[in-house]
């Protein structure tokens, strides 16, 4: 949603509006990525809605500009932490992972316009809402093993839970999917024109989401993911990265062939442990239990070489051409994947991520 925003405002703009409370993400000139203060301050908003300040019954997420809802996490921090070698990471990640896990079960109906660039932390402030609405212009994605990152956010719950191997397909290549492709892969729930959005930011303010939606909601577009579903359900459901790009490679259909070239340009490390990630989530049975994992594994993730040379690559120098560390597939060792799966220690503390009271984790998971 095109929300106004002007030098100088708070990155995070909050406003009550009937019974619906908006949030705007409000760092257009950096398509909304999000920082720790800005976790910080929707957590906060959230609360006090929930504890009944305003009357709110309903959240509005929008983002100002012209390009997107919201491109991700301040990389550049993370970069500089992680090159330093502190923990400003892991505690921003804490903070965010605590975020998801709320709004994925605030009581408040929580919607969110997924106008534009949605992708990595974007994805993590509105595909777990209740109500998300993508449109013409939505590019959601969760690119991370192009920056030697895993999908983190609770998009390893989401993508491990998308129809067939879709969501491997989508975690593994970072590919942008639109609006149909979103609602299939479970991503979203309802296409509205963009033109639309502002007369239904403005009608949410004395309405429920539910009575006016149906106004606005039209039939999706066509998408490209329904007919390739033979080849990536059958290429993505091998056992290793290795035999995913084989089936790729040999299939036939020149899509599979570019998905295997995809594939191999990103990290082979990030691959490796993202597979293994998918899979897990697939045996866990809530968002938290997915959401101690991806901290785990974001965490270890802050002491492997590509996290560094992935956004050195594609977002400092911008020579687009990081050089992995292994640089092959056959060179990542199945303990440098099953560490990232470790219990935390060291420099981030004894403890896992806790998300406070919700559903029994389970013995060894919080």
């Amino acid at each position: 949603m095109n929300a106004a925003a002007h030098a100088g405002e708070d990155p995070v703009l909050l406003s009550t509006e009937g019974r619906t409370g908006r949030i705007t993400l409000n760092r257009p000139r950096a398509l909304n990525s999000l920082t720790h203060a800005m976790v910080l301050r929707m957590t906060e908003a959230l609360t006090g809605w929930e504890e009944g300040v305003g009357d709110v019954t309903q959240v509005l997420l929008t983002g100002a500009g012209e390009r997107g809802l919201c491109a991700g996490g301040d990389i550049r921090a993370i970069h500089d932490d992680a090159k330093a070698g502190g923990t400003a990471s892991a505690d921003f990640w804490r903070d965010e992972y605590r975020l998801n896990a709320r709004i994925a079960r605030t009581p408040l109906t929580y919607v969110a316009f997924m106008d534009g660039i949605v992708m990595g932390g974007g994805v993590g402030v509105s595909a777990h809402g209740g109500v998300r609405i993508v449109t013409e212009r939505s590019r959601v994605a969760m690119p991370e093993t192009g920056i030697g990152f895993v999908p983190d956010v609770g998009g390893t719950y989401l993508l491990s839970r998308a129809p067939g191997e879709l969501g491997t397909h989508l975690a593994l290549t970072g590919t942008a999917v639109g609006a149909a492709d979103a609602v299939l892969c479970g991503l979203a729930d309802h296409f509205v024109p963009s033109g639309r959005l502002p007369e239904l930011a403005a009608d949410l303010a004395g309405h429920d989401v539910h009575d006016v939606l149906p106004r606005y909601a039209q039939p999706l577009p066509p998408g490209h993911l329904a007919g390739r579903r033979a080849w990536i359900d059958h290429c993505y459901a091998a056992d290793t990265v290795e035999e995913i790009v084989d089936r790729l490679l040999t299939h036939g259909d020149p899509a599979a062939k570019e998905a295997a070239e995809t594939v191999l340009d990103r990290s082979p490390t990030a691959l490796k442990v993202t597979l293994a990630a998918l899979r897990r989530a697939r045996a866990l049975d809530t968002l938290e239990q997915v959401l101690v994992q991806e901290y785990r594994v974001s965490c270890h993730s802050l002491s492997a070489p590509d996290l560094v040379e992935g956004i050195r690559a594609q977002v400092i120098d911008k020579d687009r051409t990081p050089r992995w560390t292994p640089a092959t597939l056959d060179a990542v060792t199945d303990a440098e994947v099953a560490r990232h799966f470790a219990p935390l220690g060291g420099r981030f503390g004894e403890l896992d991520l806790d998300l406070g009271p919700g559903p029994d984790l389970g013995p060894g998971q919080r």
